[in-house]
């Protein structure tokens, strides 16, 4: 039997697990995950708002329910386990762990509170374990840098009025601090133009239903092309202000150079396309300018990703998903990656027996660490979910140590 280890169980370690087993039905495939929870980018990324997107996790939760699947939750490689100990113990090893580190822009003032990546909001709003809030409150202008989806969902998660989030899965907590900020502006700025905005259709459209905002473009000459994208931002152009108390407006063309303030944001510099500086009033800016993979037991990326031959970076170990390619593609992206990494994986490794999950098990519980298991991570979604209605859809865990105490034992502590 081959002996699969994935190191990372959000879409592209899901769908690498459930394509090696169609190609190799005789394989056997472990999932090691840092967090007691699985599924990340779905359970973390896509915005609480998009319940239907985050549908596909009942598709990955089949996965790992399989009887040769193995689910090893808060087993963190370089802390329990190391990679070469990996590489001894299965004969193939996949990196599926993503790009989980904010891009940075490297202008001055990046560090004062009210800057954050989209990364650590993002985080923050999806319940991320022990992610804090926005170090500022009395939010009137906001800031978001980059031109892509996560852009437009950081913008329509602080547009939104609290009945639009009915049936979501955002906490109390964020949504009481999205409440108390009273704030008029969400100035979108992309430093190209309006033709090369990377958003898709889709989600630019639904700005326009917002209920408390209205989408506006600053410049429309900028509004060069013919795409769908496009279009629709001519729409905002064209349509009908109708006095709600929120306005995002579109900036393009601009290219950020400074946070301003003193001890906290006040506005973000940029230049413009003659070199001239505009100067917006902001109190928290967002900036949504991808993501980079970070280094795992000195194997190191470069540029933000593995370098790799078609998912290969060395012998038996292989790359998939963001880690591969950067932030880039959707969550089906991943499913066609997989199929040819499960069949490259297929040609190259052999059987030589190895322990495979047996060695990792005795290797874990030698050294005393506890792993979330796919019983332990049912129980935890049992109770994320039990009691939930119209509301909320789910009511997410966010301490690490709550959640292996429902893993351990179903209940939740009493308060």
């Amino acid at each position: 039997m081959r002996h699969v280890a994935i190191i990372g169980s959000g879409p592209a370690g899901c769908y690498l697990a459930d394509q090696l087993l169609r190609v190799v039905p005789q394989a056997s495939v472990d999932i090691l995950e840092k967090l007691p929870v699985p599924f990340g980018l779905i359970r973390y990324g896509v915005a609480p708002d998009h319940q239907s997107t985050k549908l596909v996790s009942r598709v990955f939760d089949r996965v790992l329910g399989r009887e040769t699947v193995g689910f090893f939750g808060n087993v963190e490689v370089g802390r329990d386990v190391r990679l070469a100990e990996l590489m001894d113990l299965y004969n193939a090893v996949v990196l599926a762990t993503g790009a989980e580190r904010d891009r940075r822009l490297g202008t001055s003032g990046e560090e004062l509170p009210g800057v954050i990546g989209s990364g650590a909001f993002v985080n923050w709003y999806n319940g991320y374990p022990d992610a804090q809030a926005p170090a500022v409150n009395g939010v009137r202008s906001a800031v978001i840098i980059g031109n892509g989806n996560v852009a437009i969902d950081v913008a329509r998660i602080l547009a939104k009025g609290p009945d639009e989030f009915a049936g979501s899965d955002l906490s109390t907590e964020v949504l009481h601090w999205l409440k108390s900020q009273p704030l008029e502006t969400i100035r979108v700025v992309g430093r190209r133009g309006a033709s090369d905005a990377k958003f898709t259709d889709h989600e630019l459209a639904e700005l326009g239903t917002l209920r408390r905002a209205q989408p506006l473009v600053s410049d429309a000459t900028n509004l060069t092309g013919d795409s769908a994208v496009v279009k629709t931002l001519r729409g905002f152009r064209d349509g009908t202000h109708h006095d709600q108390p929120i306005a995002i407006s579109f900036h393009f063309h601009l290219v950020p150079s400074a946070f301003v303030g003193d001890g906290r944001l006040c506005a973000v510099q940029f230049r413009n396309a003659d070199g001239v500086t505009v100067e917006l009033p902001a109190e928290l800016a967002v900036t949504c300018i991808g993501y980079e993979s970070v280094a795992i037991c000195g194997v190191a990326p470069a540029k933000g990703v593995f370098a790799n031959q078609d998912g290969r970076i060395d012998e038996r170990l292989y790359v998939v998903g963001w880690a591969k390619r950067g932030p880039s593609g959707t969550i089906p992206t991943n499913r066609v990656e997989a199929q040819q990494l499960a069949q490259k994986i297929a040609r190259e490794v052999g059987d030589d027996q190895r322990p495979g999950g047996d060695g990792l098990r005795r290797l874990l519980k030698e050294r005393g660490v506890s792993w979330v298991d796919y019983a332990g991570w049912r129980r935890i979604d049992a109770a994320e979910l039990a009691g939930v209605g119209a509301e909320r859809s789910r009511v997410k865990l966010d301490s690490i140590e709550e959640m292996l105490d429902v893993a351990a034992s179903g209940q939740l502590k009493a308060v």
